[in-house]
């Protein structure tokens, strides 16, 4: 008897509980993976955000305001992709807001939802990962894509613009903080040192 797999193939002599525990197996590395990333993501928000605040660079101008607006576009960009996630409706008709936040609010509002973003990846099974969504971009394109492959452009999208506020540090004296996923890791796990 043949075996099938989601993707059509077939394999002989594969018992259903063998492709059963395999699907479980992929299923942890998945949403563990997304896991240690959305709290990567936002441990990384946090930290850049906290450098900003003390850098020497004025938010209000120049290379400061630019730095706080392309966070501001990691959040806004966050809170669109929210919203396809959970199939409701959003306000933004671009990818950053007119108006740019002061620090604290947006690290205040950057952190509630790297925290909601946590606990939904948390909350996730692998037909939900799986489970694509039909949804327009703020450029009114359709667009549709799995959740896993909405959460992995977050992590994706949220890593390139944080290089791009700490390339502004750097170029202004200030020092970004060290992003790393290994870092973080074992920063968060010091027995993994041993």
């Amino acid at each position: 008897m043949k075996n099938r797999f989601k993707n059509g193939a077939s394999v002989k002599g594969v018992r259903k509980t063998e492709l059963i525990s395999a699907s479980l197996v992929t299923l942890m590395i998945t949403s563990t993976l997304l896991s240690s990333l959305f709290k990567f993501k936002a441990h990384s928000n946090f930290e850049m955000l906290a450098e900003l605040e003390i850098s020497s660079l004025d938010p209000t101008q120049g290379d400061g305001f630019s730095a706080v607006r392309v966070m501001n576009h990691i959040y806004v960009v966050d809170q669109i992709f929210k919203a396809h996630l959970i199939s409701k409706p959003h306000a933004y008709s671009m990818a950053n807001t007119t108006e740019t936040p002061d620090i604290d609010n947006l690290k205040l509002a950057l952190e509630h939802l790297d925290h909601w973003y946590v606990d939904y990846v948390a909350s996730l099974s692998e037909p939900k990962l799986e489970e694509k969504i039909s949804f327009t971009f703020t450029d009114g394109t359709g667009a549709c894509m799995s959740r896993e492959e909405m959460l992995m452009h977050l992590i994706t999208h949220g890593s390139y613009h944080r290089g791009v506020v700490g390339a502004i540090l750097s170029r202004n004296g200030g020092t970004p903080p060290k992003e790393t996923f290994t870092r973080f890791l074992h920063e968060k796990q010091p027995e993994r040192r041993e």
